[in-house]
């Protein structure tokens, strides 16, 4: 009996397979026709689109605000627990128009800290004194032991600096500047170095008019007239000796 068994189980072994295989064009290509909508999801719906966040226009100015994070730090605590760690997030926002404000928040989590900084950007800005595209004059500032060095530049500079002070410049409207950072590279004193800076600009009508007096308007020259053809000189004939 166990010999019939065996003989049977080969035989079961050596039949070939009546289960018809995928070839691979049809498992790289599945037919449309065989594609099933997914269960509970009704077909022709796509992923959901989260709504995009509406813009925040300044209370004055009347134009949109831009926010930008400029650094983030973690702090931690040891308690006998373990560790607590904290953040801290440097904001800066403007509405690119002259008007620009700085914040620090600080909490638990980075978007609560993010939310916090920015709250108190909005309700710090201050405007700056711009001339078109760049800053009126040259102004050295320091704060603690960050100092900052701006100048003006031609149109079609850009903003030559760093990434603290760029953020500043960026959000203030400034576009055509000259930098460089002298002192310290902590983020929150260049920052606020670089917005003490601003602050410190004056425009020339605000200097005349603070001291009584009237900027006299210079015309502009006149263009040079074309210089006349030289004269031709008369030749006298030549006298022979």
């Amino acid at each position: 009996m166990p010999r019939a068994k065996r003989a049977c189980n080969s035989k079961r072994i050596m039949e070939p397979n009546t289960v018809a295989e995928t070839t691979k064009a049809e498992k790289a290509e599945p037919r449309a026709d065989k594609v099933e909508p997914r269960a509970g999801r009704p077909p022709g719906r796509g992923r959901r689109m989260r709504p995009e966040p509406e813009p925040i226009l300044d209370a004055e100015s009347g134009h949109e605000l831009t926010e930008k994070v400029v650094f983030i730090n973690r702090s931690a605590k040891v308690v006998k627990g373990g560790r607590r760690f904290n953040f801290s997030a440097l904001i800066v926002v403007g509405d690119k128009h002259g008007r620009v404000g700085v914040g620090l928040g600080k909490a638990g989590e980075v978007a609560d800290a993010i939310r916090k900084g920015g709250e108190m950007a909005r309700s710090e800005m201050v405007g700056v004194s711009l001339k078109e595209a760049t800053i009126p004059h040259e102004v050295f500032s320091h704060y603690c032991g960050a100092k900052v060095l701006l100048r003006p530049a031609s149109p079609g500079t850009g903003i030559i600096a760093g990434k603290s002070v760029r953020a500043v410049l960026e959000l203030a409207g400034v576009k055509d500047v000259l930098t460089k950072s002298l002192g310290s590279k902590n983020a929150a004193n260049v920052v606020k170095a670089t917005l003490q800076g601003l602050l410190s600009l004056r425009l020339r009508e605000d200097i005349y008019s603070g001291r009584g007096l009237e900027i006299k308007k210079v015309e502009a020259p006149n263009a040079p007239e074309a210089a006349l053809p030289p004269t031709l000189l008369s030749t006298a004939p030549a006298t022979t000796a």
